[in-house]
């Protein structure tokens, strides 16, 4: 990923032959309210509370931590009250979409009203290192979590839950907001109570949208993207559709959109194919499934708003849908399912980590190496002679795809911005070195296998140790030849399969699933919803 934005290093290394200083990719509007004297720090909000947490808040214990910022509890120091705080690293803040996601999640959180299901933003700080995020304290857990906790679960419970998501789609959308990253995940309980409240605690994919207004950047989870997100031109329509894969989900345990690739993941959300067969569907009601069907339309015309899924008998009737437990084979997939996510971010976490300051100056040094012409930006010939020059040889078919697919405004050439995608791509995982660092991780005895006491180890924070039911579960799901063990293959193969590498790199997601949605058109997967274009 590219660096943030005028740090001396960057200043030189933008510095051409002839003494003409290139324009920094990441200036946009961050050279202002800089201070004085030549002195050209990062700004990212626009109107932070202030500049020093300390002097109000008191940080204390660590609640979690991404690829981003670490997450701590924080004490207001007159009045007592607990909040968490969000503190980003600027140093994490490598190219200018992070920079500007950041901004734009606080603008719309600002912009928000309040609401018992969408957690409050308090006040925010920026000193030279970090920005810090003061919101709303939910310790109460995540959503699957709650939900197989529970000694009974059922179709009641998932009304109850489906609910809640869908008045905070329905609230977004009536404040000009599409939220474009519904995911279980994004969802945490207020405290410990039995009635706490459900809160939507991320809004880093959110963006505002005016009526009609169409999207093309590929952004979000892959289970949960909508197959006119795949096919780059979309609307707010795209949050009732992963509304309706959790609705899924909640009901029967696993995705309603399934497979071991990527590929295979987008070829499954193309077809639409919904399964209602397996157990638990045929206990399920029929006005459940109907809901499902009609949130999950690949039409995005048909179907259903927030407000008509709202409206819906399913959820009207929410207090007198069958309390009858849908099963223990439910829960189980349910823990299953979160924990692996768990397993997928603890490796993304440290491929994260594994993209070096150094590695970052080399991004910038082979932009500024291959932009001949010195104008920032660099054109297919460029880019297929300086890929060549550094060892990377490539089709034309397949450079030109590439090229497409980086090429997000169209311009026919990559300013800096999306010149990351591509290296980010070739160096993470067209040679699978970080990957490796990750696999070593959990690797801990270097036996080459990912065993069981091993992954017991690392997800001890995030499952009771002694609960072999899901550590195994786990294992099953990743070990493809059944050998009680996960190998590098293996590994790699899960974290190439519906993984959100939105959190360790925005662009190389979006450079990714580009690929896929031209291959999908290529071979004709995406025939049917062109026509509907």
């Amino acid at each position: 990923m590219g660096n943030c934005c005028g740090t001396p290093a960057l200043t030189a290394a933008g510095k051409k032959k002839g003494g003409k200083n290139k324009q920094n990719p990441f200036s946009i509007d961050y050279a202002v309210n800089h201070g004085s004297g030549g002195n050209n720090k990062l700004c990212v909000l626009k109107e932070p509370t202030g500049r020093d947490i300390g002097i109000t808040y008191e940080l204390g214990r660590e609640l979690g931590r991404g690829e981003f910022g670490i997450t701590y509890l924080c004490t207001d120091k007159t009045t007592a009250d607990v909040y968490a705080c969000k503190s980003i690293s600027k140093k994490k803040l490598r190219t200018a979409i992070d920079i500007e996601d950041v901004r734009r999640e606080v603008e719309i959180m600002k912009h928000m009203p309040q609401h018992p299901n969408i957690v409050t933003l308090k006040d925010t700080y920026e000193d030279d290192n970090a920005v810090h995020l003061v919101m709303e304290l939910c310790e109460g857990g995540e959503l699957f979590d709650r939900i197989v906790a529970r000694g009974h679960y059922t179709e009641r419970a998932a009304a109850v839950v489906t609910r809640t998501i869908v008045e905070v789609v329905q609230m977004c959308h009536k404040h000009g907001v599409m939220h474009r990253d519904l995911k279980p995940e994004n969802f945490l309980f207020a405290n410990k109570k039995e009635t706490a409240p459900l809160k939507a605690i991320d809004f880093g994919l959110s963006v505002f949208f005016k009526p009609g207004e169409r999207f093309t950047e590929i952004v979000g989870s892959p289970y949960y993207m909508a197959p006119e997100v795949l096919k780059r031109n979309y609307g707010p329509e795209v949050d009732v559709w992963s509304a309706g894969v959790i609705l899924y989900i909640l009901l029967c345990g696993v995705p309603p959109f399934w497979a071991e690739t990527e590929q295979g993941v987008a070829q499954a959300i193309i077809r639409s194919v919904i399964d209602f067969k397996r157990d638990p569907w045929p206990k399920v009601s029929d006005n459940a499934k109907d809901l499902v069907k009609r949130m999950l339309d690949p039409d995005p015309k048909k179907r259903l708003s927030a407000q008509e899924v709202l409206d819906h008998p399913w959820l009207q009737n929410a207090h007198k849908a069958p309390n009858v437990s849908l099963g223990e084979t439910v829960k189980s997939r349910l823990k299953q399912f979160s924990m692996l996510n768990k397993f997928k971010k603890r490796a993304l976490r440290v491929v994260a980590e594994h993209l070096s300051v150094e590695e970052v100056a080399d991004i910038k040094e082979a932009f500024d190496m291959m932009d001949i012409n010195n104008n920032g930006k660099i054109t297919l010939l460029e880019l297929k002679a300086g890929l060549h020059k550094i060892g990377h040889q490539i089709s034309d078919p397949d450079l030109q795809i590439l090229m497409e697919a980086a090429d997000v405004d169209g311009d026919g050439c990559l300013d800096y911005g999306e010149f990351v995608a591509v290296a980010v791509h070739f160096r993470k995982i067209g040679n699978d070195e970080h990957l490796h660092k990750a696999f070593s991780f959990f690797d801990q005895n270097k036996s080459g296998y990912i065993e069981i006491e091993e992954l017991r180890i690392a997800l001890a924070d995030e499952v009771d140790p002694n609960n072999d039911e899901v550590i195994n579960a786990i294992i099953r799901d990743v070990d493809t030849d059944k050998d009680g063990k996960i190998s590098y293959e293996e590994f790699a193969a899960m974290m190439k399969a519906g993984t959100d590498w939105r959190k360790a790199s925005r662009q190389y997601s979006r450079e990714r699933f580009n690929n896929l949605s031209m291959k999908l058109m290529k071979d004709g997967s995406l025939q049917f919803n062109n026509e509907a274009r």
